[in-house]
């Protein structure tokens, strides 16, 4: 049965993301990137929603992208992909897979068939519908130390307590801190 995670970076205040999807603020340090980069080479199957989806094709597979994290973007490249959207018709990032049905229904049936893990990256809308199902094994958040004056949290519209235990964290040299939580 697969795991199902979930990786998202948020500011001190809680956004994911500041006004019109900005994540400027989001702090880059060379710990962080060697994390990301083990991270990407995990071979995990990573989970978008669209507007993460179109927002990460367009970065990831850039001369850019290779030319400033090489590891990350070799990982990223390489994982296999599923976006959940029903307005994107074609993928152009490559090992990337389209599912235009229900997430939760998709997701159920990934870990019931899968061994390997599930990693949704950013993603709120996904993030928030997969919480709100019980479907997460594991909360990845990377708090930056940094706040904004209005952003998005991770689970906007969760209707229900999720109550978590801190499972480990870190602190990388920049201030940025890595908690990880399973659900109680």
């Amino acid at each position: 049965m697969a795991q199902l995670s979930v990786f998202t970076f948020i500011t001190l205040n809680g956004a994911y993301k500041g006004p019109g999807g900005d994540i400027q603020w989001h702090r880059h340090g060379a710990e962080e990137q060697e994390f990301a980069a083990r991270g990407a080479g995990s071979d995990s199957t990573l989970l978008f929603g669209g507007k993460t989806y179109r927002m990460m094709a367009s970065w990831w597979p850039t001369p850019m992208a290779q030319q400033t994290m090489p590891d990350v973007a070799r990982g990223m490249n390489a994982s296999q992909k599923i976006v959940f959207s029903r307005t994107l018709k074609k993928a152009t990032w490559e090992n990337t897979r389209i599912i235009p049905t229900d997430p939760v229904r998709a997701i159920r049936r990934m870990k019931k068939e899968h061994d390997g893990s599930l990693t949704v990256l950013g993603s709120g809308s996904i993030v928030t519908l997969c919480a709100e199902h019980g479907l997460i094994d594991d909360y990845q958040i990377m708090i930056d130390p940094v706040l904004i004056g209005s952003g998005t949290p991770i689970a906007k519209a969760l209707t229900h307590t999720v109550d978590l235990v801190l499972t480990s964290h870190r602190v990388f040299a920049s201030g940025v801190v890595l908690l990880s939580y399973a659900p109680r």
